[in-house]
């Protein structure tokens, strides 16, 4: 195993076809910020004293944004199902129980799902803490300036203020409809002029009920 920050980065077989596949179907940006996720989330685990599965949550986080690439995308599903659709459709083939099918789809499915993914499973919060870590800067303070150099080292952040909003957005720009009551109706909002995004508030006063 190959150690960052401190962190055993899993090389069983499984997880390294499951980063071949990120390395085949991903890009080298959505591939850095996968791993970066990993031992951010992997860091947090170890200051809180948590017990979760380390290759389910490596395994995880390589998949948790692949749902942003055409060979997973679907036409109309959110892009976060699509990442664990195909997370639970890898480990099946491989012959996991239905309780790992259940918390690696879970732990993808709402990794952006603000108020709820914290109070689920370990593996389900710490990769949520991971990706706020990474994308906005949420826990910055707990992780130490050494960490911090050796993972970026490692894993470059090239310019990701600047990339990852058009990342995302390129992910479901064929299917803004699917952001509809998630934060990444923002990124629509900030990508496309004058973005009109749908109202839950219009749903319900325009639903086919008379009163």
């Amino acid at each position: 195993m190959k150690k960052i920050a401190g962190v055993e980065i899993p090389d069983s077989s499984i997880a390294k076809q499951a980063t071949e596949l990120l390395l085949e179907h991903g890009t080298e940006f959505i591939y850095n910020h996968s791993l970066r996720v990993f031992l951010f989330s992997s860091l947090n685990g170890q200051r809180n004293n948590l017990k979760y599965d380390q290759e389910l949550l490596y395994i995880s986080s390589v998949f948790h944004d692949l749902g942003l690439t055409s060979h997973y995308s679907s036409p109309d599903l959110r892009f976060e199902v699509d990442g664990a659709n195909a997370a639970r459709d890898f480990l099946k083939g491989h012959g996991y129980p239905a309780d790992a099918l259940r918390l690696v789809w879970d732990t993808i499915a709402l990794h952006t799902t603000i108020g709820i993914a914290e109070h689920k499973e370990p593996e389900v919060a710490l990769m949520y803490s991971g990706v706020g870590l990474d994308v906005m800067g949420e826990g910055y303070e707990n992780l130490s300036e050494a960490n911090r150099l050796e993972i970026i080292g490692e894993f470059p952040r090239n310019d990701f203020k600047k990339n990852i909003i058009p990342t995302f957005f390129k992910g479901f720009e064929h299917k803004t409809e699917t952001t509809f009551g998630n934060i990444k109706a923002d990124v629509c909002s900030f990508m496309i002029p004058n973005f009109h995004r749908k109202n839950f508030c219009d749903c319900i006063l325009h639903s086919p009920w008379s009163e």
